[in-house]
Parts: C-alpha cells; structure tokens; sequence
C-alpha cells in the first residue's frame, strides 16, 4: 500500500494523510503536526430534493457548504463541471472509482426537504474515497425552513470536525459595531452576523456612540460600552428581546472595555475615577463590585482565561503600553510582553493555549500571538491600523478591525487563521468584532 500525504494550511501546523490504493490503515485526518501548503480536494454535489419545491435549498445548501470548508484555507473544493458522476439518490451506492479520477478525496452528499409546517430536514454523510469507506454514521438535522443557512453551517462544521479531530466555527455569529457615514461623523450601531457576513442585523438604533461589544459564553447576552449619557457606561443587552440595563450606576466616573467571566455571571471591566483607570469585576446576580488594581496608571482591555484562574490585560504602570497576566481575583500582576513597541486589547483563547494582542511598533499596527507567559510572539498582520482580536470558538482563527488612512478610510472586519495565512475581509463597514460560542 502506498500512502498519499497531503499538506494544508493550519494553524502553522497541519498534515493530511490518505491513501491512493483501495484502503489504508487509518480514516482521512488532518491531523495538526508541521506547517504545509495545499488543502485537501473535496466535492459537495448539490444536495438531493426529497420534496416538492426543495431544488433551490438543495443547490443553496451545497454552496453554503462548499464556501465555509473552503474559507477554512483547509480544503480545496473540486469545480462541479469536472464531475463524472451525478448523486441523483441519497441512499445510492458511491461510484469511488469516478470519484478518484478527478482527484476527490473527501466526498459530501446530501438531501434536503421541507414540510407543511415549515420545516426544512437535511441529511449528509461523508466518505473517504481513496479508502472507499464512509466516515461515522450521516447525521441529519430538522429546523425551520428560515434557518437553512445554519443547517448548511452545522453539515459544515460535522465535515470539518470529523477530517480533523476538532470542533468547527461555521454555526457562529458575530456582534460589531456597524459603521456609516464620513469619516468625522460616523454613525455606529450594534449590529450581528452569522461568523460569514451572512444575515445582518442591527441592535441598537444609532443614536448615539457604542463600542467593543462582547458576547456571554452562552451568546445570549451582549456587554458593550454607550455613550448614550455623553460618559462611556456599561449595558447588558438580551439578544433575543433586545431589552437592555445599565451594568451600575457610579456619579463620576466612566466605565468600559466590559468583558464576562467564564461563569457568564461576573464581569470584569475598566473604570475612571479621576486621573485613574483600574480595573474591576462586578456579579452581575449581587451587584457585588470588587477592585483588583490600584495603581496610578491606565489599566484596561481585561480579558479572562477559559478555566476563570487568570486575567491578562493591557496597563502603562511600566512607562509603556504592555500586557499583563494577574490572578483572577487580584493579586501581583506579571508582564508577558517584551517586545519592541506597544502592546493592547489582549484576548485569552477558547483553547487556552495562546493571549491574541493588538501591537503598535514603527508605525504599523499588528495582530499577533503569544504564550501565556509572554514566550514565542508571532506576528500575523501588519497595516496601517489592525486591531481588536478576537477568537473563534475552536481557537483557530481571529477576527479583527482593519481600518485605511485618509479621511475617506474605512474599516473593515477581517479574519486569519494562527498560522498568518488565509488573511480575508469579512464585513466591509464594521470595527469591534466579538465572536460567539458555537450556536446550540
């Protein structure tokens, strides 16, 4: 037997292993080893309609599909005209033999009907063709007719999390500030989209300043700082109703940079009182608030590790913007950033393994990685202004604001993988992006 290796783009780090005879000794994989260029060929036919009336979701569904796992930068998608083969029956047998001619490795096949009463049943499996084999069992999933977006989201992320062993982000969403108008007049609103740009829809009304939106880790509520009283104040907004509180009222001081703890009941965030910014965390149930730095400096952009232990955060205590890590309950916080030039909006990943940070240094505006304790920075944009990371539920990907000079610049939502590759916009018009958790 020979074995087929296939190297793709992940995470600076990935391998995908198959077999070019009629079997092998393990399923299809991407496994994450060493970094490698060339994402794997997959074909997702349209889908099969069951019923009457259901083509146009069978086609829809396909695209959906093919769009998320190749944005992913992990997989090639083979064009349909090169098909040699047609899937006419969801339960018919695969003819591989047509498959392994034009080079298919991974192989999508679904069918999608719909009911009286509005709902849509989509089913998919999976195959490795070199192996001839189908890879677990096919799934099957039912909702409304309306969400036949996050059906093909949901095949997406099965696919993507059986070929390489780990959760997928397509069934996402994103909360941003939308942006419109001039330069020096911009309107900004809250406003949500599926993690693709698909689906928006604004939650406040435009009245007034809002910035750095930042999802619960359940994504049904939403932190973000107003300027609705002329001073930056803290709300906490439903995202089903769209009924909204002000997080505390304190005369006298300006509040920001809000962020939930891992237990979506505590939150911790940044507040002014005269010449000092510190930060604090409040419980949202008790209106317990609770100082954990007191220092003469700016501190701010605090950002909680997945276990709830550690928050890293942004301060000048040290002369210089840098980052820092600190117990979550306060405590001597420690520096992790060395490097030349300024470090910000520090973001804890969902895996816990990395900190994503906004660096200044040269003129030049960065999104980059680091450990925890500060060792092994990457660089993985550089423009004229990038900024505001923030991750992916499975920890692979980071989305951020680009914004370009001159007064008619604009910003733009962008995202890249951890490995710098696959740099692509997202949302034209948007800064401050916060992803969701996985929809449930």
């Amino acid at each position: 037997m020979m074995k087929r290796v296939i190297k793709a783009i992940f995470a600076a780090a990935v391998l995908l292993t198959a077999q070019a005879g009629l079997a092998q000794d393990g399923p299809l994989r991407i496994e994450i080893t060493e970094g490698v260029i060339e994402p794997l060929p997959f074909a997702a036919p349209s889908f099969v309609a069951e019923t009457a009336g259901a083509d146009q979701y069978a086609r829809d569904l396909a695209g959906v599909l093919t769009a998320d796992l190749e944005g992913s930068g992990l997989f090639r998608a083979i064009a349909p005209n090169a098909y040699i083969s047609q899937i006419t029956s969801f339960d018919s047998p695969v003819q591989y033999a047509d498959w392994k001619a034009i080079n298919a490795q991974a192989l999508v096949t679904g069918s999608v009907g719909t009911t009286r009463d509005g709902q849509i049943i989509v089913k998919f499996r999976l195959f490795d063709v070199f192996s001839e084999t189908q890879l677990g069992n096919g799934l099957q999933f039912v909702g409304p007719v309306a969400g036949w977006r996050r059906m093909a989201h949901k095949v997406a992320d099965a696919v993507y999390s059986r070929i390489t062993g780990e959760s997928g982000y397509f069934d996402s969403r994103v909360v941003y500030v939308a942006e419109s108008g001039p330069k020096n007049a911009r309107v900004k609103r809250l406003a949500i989209i599926d993690y693709d740009g698909a689906n928006q829809q604004f939650l406040t009304e435009g009245s007034s300043i809002v910035l750095a939106p930042r999802f619960s880790p359940t994504g049904d509520r939403i932190l973000y700082t107003s300027y609705a009283t002329g001073f930056p104040k803290i709300y906490v907004l439903d995202v089903a109703s769209l009924r909204r509180r002000a997080l505390e009222e304190q005369p006298g001081t300006m509040s920001f940079a809000p962020r939930f703890a891992p237990n979506g009941q505590d939150v911790v965030f940044s507040l002014t009182r005269g010449s000092n910014t510190n930060i604090y965390k409040l419980n949202l149930a008790t209106g317990t608030r609770e100082q954990l730095t007191s220092v003469p400096s700016i501190e701010t952009a605090p950002s909680y590790s997945p276990d709830g232990k550690q928050i890293v955060f942004e301060s000048d205590r040290s002369g210089t913007q840098q980052l820092y890590v600190m117990p979550s309950e306060g405590g001597e916080p420690v520096r992790i950033s060395f490097g030349q030039g300024r470090y910000g909006t520090p973001v804890w990943s969902p895996r816990g393994d990395l900190i994503a940070f906004t660096k200044q240094n040269r003129g030049r505006f960065h999104i980059g990685v680091m450990r925890t304790d500060g060792s092994e920075e990457r660089l993985l944009t550089a423009s004229f202004l990038d900024e505001g990371p923030s991750w992916s539920p499975n920890g692979r990907v980071i989305m951020f604001t680009r914004e370009t000079s001159g007064a008619a610049g604009t910003s733009t939502l962008y995202s890249v993988d951890i490995s710098g590759r696959n740099l692509k916009p997202v949302q034209a018009g948007g800064s401050d992006p916060s992803w969701s958790p996985l929809l449930k």
